[in-house]
């Protein structure tokens, strides 16, 4: 049985974001917010390219804006810290 590489890209994916969202939800201190979007934007990057692999048009369109949801979530951070 050969397992396809964008099954493992989709599924680090996919563990990524689950991470990141029970990071969010935990709310400790532990977790600092500046670990979690970085896992969040590797994981819709992973899925964007797996949604490209089975030509989803809604899966891509859909893992765009949560890829650019993450990173004005981490822009937004970086900037409240100054």
């Amino acid at each position: 049985m050969v397992i396809n590489i964008f099954y493992i890209i989709a599924i680090v994916g996919l563990l990524s974001i689950i991470s990141g969202t029970l990071m969010i939800s935990a709310r400790k201190k532990v977790f600092r917010r500046r670990y979690i979007y970085p896992l969040l934007i590797l994981g819709g990057i992973c899925l964007e390219i797996y949604s490209i692999y089975i030509n989803d048009l809604v899966f891509i369109i859909l893992q765009g804006v949560f890829i650019l949801t993450s990173i004005y979530g981490l822009i937004k951070l970086h900037h409240n810290k100054k």
